[in-house]
């Protein structure tokens, strides 16, 4: 009898294992944008549409001159709230005897192998869509990004535009730009290489900054955008709400069809801009409303964000 999907698939194991290849393989996670959080991910699994993440405000006000008859006046500290979307994603896949096409393998490692890398590329595009959206938020877009779209990227525009942070911009750390973008940048001579831990020279660098290549990154015609981001500024969740299946299995005995189905509830946020769901019209968002600047608003002071997009040719 042929192996079949059901057979090597332990839906609770594969779920597991799925979610630590995704973070494995994903260069995005790795790159140290993204702060990875427990607490996050458990509240993802609380379920609800969106995900409250209070902060601190800045606190204010000037030093006051001590004196033995003027007492000091005591200031406060409030808070306001970040709030994160939901994103509910889920995907299934059919072949006929897909099981005993791959048996000859370890077929759950190809399978898990072809499912993680799949959703890596789908979190890279959630990711994209999603700061698109923020820096065409009208909070975002009028101190976060300078427009050089008639200009070719080089070193002084793209200080000009690490500039609108001030004395803020020592929180920048790495570039994301469109491969046609890094090329550029290479045949400018650039792109410097430094060594990773083990000694080996791979890891690129631009003006001091690492960069990370992705032609998910918006362009019109030959005006691309470009993010220079801080470390940690996008929070990353993932978990399961109560009553959602992960992993399943069905097979169409009749047609001798397998089928694999895959959901996930999980958050790619960038700190500090809040979801206000103005424009979504579904359970969650898709990738056109999460690009709508109109579903985006700032929470942060400016100089809290390190986050930069530059507009320029190549």
């Amino acid at each position: 009898m042929a192996t079949r999907i059901a057979d090597i698939i332990e839906p609770k194991v594969f779920a597991a294992y799925l979610r630590e290849a995704i973070i494995e393989k994903s260069a995005l996670i790795n790159s140290g944008l993204i702060t990875q959080n427990e607490k996050l991910n458990e509240l993802v699994s609380g379920g609800g549409r969106t995900i409250n993440l209070p902060f601190w405000k800045r606190i204010s006000g000037d030093s006051e001159i001590l004196s033995d008859v003027n007492p000091l006046t005591p200031g406060g500290i409030g808070t306001e709230q970040d709030v994160a979307i939901l994103q509910l994603r889920g995907k299934a896949w059919s072949a006929n005897e897909l099981a005993s096409a791959i048996a000859g393998d370890s077929a759950i490692d190809a399978i898990a192998s072809m499912l993680a890398e799949w959703w890596v590329r789908e979190e890279q595009k959630i990711l994209i869509s999603t700061l698109t959206g923020v820096f065409a938020s009208t909070t975002m877009a009028a101190e976060h990004v300078l427009d050089k779209s008639t200009e070719k990227i080089s070193a002084d525009n793209t200080l000009d535009a690490k500039q609108l942070l001030g004395d803020a911009a020592d929180q920048l750390a790495a570039f994301v730009m469109h491969s046609a973008v890094y090329t550029e940048l290479q045949k400018q001579n650039l792109i410097d290489y430094i060594p990773n831990a083990r000694g080996e020279i791979v890891i690129p660098t631009y003006l001091g900054y690492r960069t990370i290549t992705d032609d998910t990154v918006p362009h019109t015609g030959n005006v691309y955008d470009t993010y220079l981001l801080a470390n940690g500024i996008i929070a990353r969740g993932d978990g399961t709400p109560v009553d959602l299946t992960p992993v399943e299995t069905d097979r169409d005995a009749l047609l001798g069809d397998d089928f694999l189905i895959n959901r996930r509830a999980f958050v790619l946020h960038m700190l500090g801009v809040a979801w206000t769901g103005a424009n979504m019209t579904g359970t969650a968002p898709n990738n056109t409303e999460l690009k709508d600047g109109a579903n985006w608003n700032r929470v942060y002071d400016r100089k809290n964000i390190g986050a930069i997009l530059l507009r320029h040719t190549v």
